[in-house]
């Protein structure tokens, strides 16, 4: 990209911080790399309460803005507790339509999605918000084609986001949309984030999954498991870091995850394979060993099995 691009950061009342500030990071970053962005801050109004209670000021009226093609609007998400969208000029809502013929980027994050909605944008559009949202974006805009636990969504030149730190995962598909893998993968290190994700993932981590307990020896359990998924283990070995007899453990692990341990490390190896078949250029037979299988064909079968759609990207490499 040789000519400068802006980014817009609207701002409504009661914004929830990280919202903006994750997305607004991402920028700031690629600008620090010499990539020719100017962030621009907007609302309708000129200053804004956060919902921690932290004001913003000398925010410029969204009015008084003309953002063009190359530009990104990104409207942070709002608290949830106070979705009233009558807050929200009109016009704010002619201007979002006008920005869209424009053919400019247009994303929310979190419950912003509620403002994209409002202006008709979403109308037979694949989008999402926050997995607490989804029912309620569903019956105020039923046009909207919500889609429930997604990380974020793209409908053309409009993105939406299930909010706060998948707002960084959005910044960065952009980035690497716009620049490549490796400036989006620069970001990310320098951001310290640790894991790369793609918008057709799950809104709840598979590593909080099954642990909704409060059994501390099937936490350790399950830690050791997720930070030793190259490793083979028996039961037996298991029991001992516990002080439990085999069959009580498988017992216990059952009883309070809903799963075997079999079942809950191999959801853990699947989702490790998927995030490097993504995001490295590893060969599948070593892919395979750091995730814990003796060859690749013990990885496509395992894949294939559990996987009722591959996304695109892993399809290609396992072809």
């Amino acid at each position: 990209m040789k000519t400068t691009a802006t980014v817009y950061f609207y701002i409504p009342q009661q914004v929830t911080l990280l919202d903006l500030s994750g997305v607004l990071e991402v920028f700031q970053e690629a600008i620090r790399l010499g990539f020719p962005y100017q962030l621009k801050f907007i609302s309708s109004q000129s200053s804004v309460i956060c919902s921690s209670g932290l004001e913003l000021a000398a925010l410029t009226h969204f009015s008084k803005t003309n953002p063009q093609q190359n530009d990104l609007v990104f409207i942070a998400g709002f608290s949830t507790c106070q979705i009233d969208l009558e807050l929200e000029e009109a016009s704010f809502f002619k201007w979002l339509q006008k920005v869209h013929l424009h053919q400019t980027t247009l994303c929310s994050i979190c419950s912003g999605a509620f403002l994209l909605a409002k202006a008709g944008l979403l109308d037979h559009k694949e989008c999402t918000t926050h997995w607490k949202l989804v029912e309620k974006l569903k019956k105020d805009f039923p046009l909207a084609l919500t889609q429930n636990n997604t990380l974020f969504t793209q409908s053309g030149n409009i993105f939406t986001s299930a909010g706060i730190i998948t707002g960084i995962d959005l910044a960065l598909h952009i980035i690497e949309e716009r620049h490549g893998k490796e400036t989006a993968a620069a970001i990310a290190k320098e951001l310290v984030v640790y894991k790369r994700r793609n918008g057709n993932e799950e809104q709840e981590s598979v590593y909080l999954q099954n642990r909704n307990h409060h059994d501390e020896k099937v936490h350790i359990i399950q830690d050791w498991i997720i930070s030793n998924l190259d490793k083979t283990s028996t039961i037996d070995f298991l029991a001992e870091l516990v002080h439990l007899g085999p069959r009580n453990l498988t017992r216990i692990f059952k009883k309070q995850t809903g799963i075997t341990i079999a079942e809950y490390r191999t959801k853990l190896r699947i989702e490790k394979a998927k995030s490097l078949l993504t995001n490295s250029d590893y060969k599948i037979e070593h892919i395979a060993h750091l995730c814990g299988y003796k060859t690749s064909k013990q990885l496509r079968v395992v894949l294939e099995t559990y996987l009722d759609a591959l996304p695109t990207a892993i399809q290609k490499r396992l072809s």
